[in-house]
This record gives C-alpha cells, structure tokens and sequence, in this order.
C-alpha cells in the first residue's frame, strides 16, 4: 500500500531520476496490449512530471490520446523507479525550446521546427522504488553471502509512495 511521500522520500526519488538518461515508458494498445519502449528523459529536475520528446502522429501518441494511464520505469545506477501515471502529448513551443538538445535533434528530420515534433509529459501519481547508497562490492558480497545461508539480502530500501498533485 502506498503512503504520501515524505520531503526525504521526494528527495530520494529526484536523486534517483536525476541519474537516469533513459526510462522504459510502457502505455497500452488499442487491442488492450501492454506495449514497452526506451525513452531519454528530457528534464530530470523531478517536479512531479517526467517530459520526453516524441513524434506525433505516432503509434505511441494515439495510445496515449486513447488511454493515458502509462507507466515509466527508470535505472540510475544505484537504484530504479517505477512511476504509474497519466501521459500526454504536449505541443508547447516554449517547453520544447527549453528542452531542446542534440539528442532530440538526432530523431527530427528537419529539426526543431519539424511538425512532428512533440513532448510526452507524465504527470507521477505513484512511484515505487529501490534505491541503496552501498558499494557495488559490497551490495554483491550480500547476495552471495545470502545465497549461501539462504538468507535475504539487506541491500537497500523500497518504499512505494503517493506523490502529491
């Protein structure tokens, strides 16, 4: 059961996110399907919103238009988020000049002024993750100490939170 994240716990989740590059955003298909696909995270300054550029029209896009409720999985290393959310398709030119990078550039045929060009926002509603401050050597020392007792690992914390509106 998720609780209201705490200052700490909202803390924790910006660090995490702020580390990953990509996110795993899934969304569903017109035939009820859960479809999976790699995103970079455009702004990682986490506010309650995760942004990714995309093209619009797309198969993504007409997902999202059709059923919002999408979820984006994030690794930063030293942990992972899952956030369950709502997405939508953005055309602000504003937002998308602030965001702008050569990584976009990379998927625009004709660039920033490309009509197709569009962000996905997803507004967090619950995140859940795993997140651990040891060393690797260490957090593998502990499974493979486990593994031979039969004991559980106590590697790091996970927690599933409520984010605020």
């Amino acid at each position: 059961m998720a609780t209201q994240a705490t200052t700490d716990e909202l803390a924790r989740l910006g660090t995490l996110i702020g580390k990953a590059r990509f996110a795993i955003i899934t969304t569903v298909s017109a035939d009820g399907q859960l479809v999976s696909r790699p995103m970079a995270v455009k702004e990682r300054d986490f506010d309650g919103d995760l942004w990714f550029f995309t093209e619009d029209p797309s198969h993504k896009t007409n997902e999202v238009r059709a059923n919002p409720q999408v979820n984006v999985a994030l690794d930063s290393g030293k942990g992972w988020v899952s956030i369950a959310g709502e997405a939508h398709v953005v055309k602000d030119s504003a937002k998308i000049d602030e965001l702008w990078d050569t990584g976009a550039q990379a998927w625009f045929e004709h660039g920033r002024d490309d009509p197709k060009v569009a962000l996905l926002r997803v507004e967090a509603h619950t995140a859940e993750y795993w997140a651990t401050d040891q060393p690797t050597p260490v957090v593998l020392l502990k499974y493979a100490k486990a593994a031979v007792t039969g004991g559980r690992p106590h590697v790091g914390t996970s927690r599933t939170v409520e984010l605020p509106s």
